[in-house]
């Protein structure tokens, strides 16, 4: 139980971080209440991209 609250904490920081507390709080609100099948967005996510692209932004971000 102690690391499901850790790990909602550190969520929530992260989207308050990056986000702002209005918006963390839409999209926490969006969440809640619309279906949101995370496999199947995922699956979709990067359909668009090149292996090379895919691989430039994830470098991209690991630099960061």
């Amino acid at each position: 139980m102690h690391a499901e609250m850790a790990l909602r904490n550190e969520g929530l920081k992260v989207l308050i971080n990056n986000l702002g507390r209005v918006e963390a709080e839409r999209f926490i609100s969006l969440i809640i209440r619309e279906p949101f099948d995370y496999t199947e967005w995922q699956r979709g996510l990067f359909n668009n991209m090149s292996v090379e692209e895919l691989s430039h932004s994830a470098m991209k971000e690991y630099t960061k």
